[in-house]
């Protein structure tokens, strides 16, 4: 798949699915079994602020390649059209690059990669 004709909110669109499912699963599989609970965990971690946080210690720690950071430059210069009211557009606009991310990733197949950086999100406790 030529990754480079898709649109970089169309990989966060994607990403957002991928990345929600893979910490509900993380979850799911730790054992929570009432989904009040499994709510307020996952959460902590798909949320637009803690996506945003996310991303930025992936950043900040370089754990990201070269490549990578591109993505996810792409995803936070999208242009979006709205955002949640809950949330400033800033860090809306991180969130979506760390959805972009995983969308990217996804589409090319680097699934041991998303598990590694899951891994890294979930194994910190930002």
């Amino acid at each position: 798949m030529d990754t480079n004709q898709i649109n970089s909110l169309v990989f966060a669109y994607l990403g957002d699915s991928v990345y929600e499912l893979l910490i509900r699963n993380h979850f799911v599989n730790k054992g929570i079994n009432k989904v009040n609970n499994l709510q307020k965990v996952v959460t902590n971690y798909v949320s637009a602020v803690s996506q945003s946080k996310h991303i930025n210690y992936l950043l900040e720690n370089n754990y990201l390649t070269d490549e990578e950071i591109d993505i996810v430059k792409k995803g936070r210069n999208s242009k979006v059209y709205s955002h949640p009211k809950n949330t400033d557009i800033l860090t809306y606009k991180w969130a979506t690059s760390l959805e972009c991310l995983f969308g990217y990733l996804y589409l090319k197949q680097k699934l041991d990669r998303i598990e590694e950086l899951i891994n890294i999100i979930l194994g910190d406790n930002l």
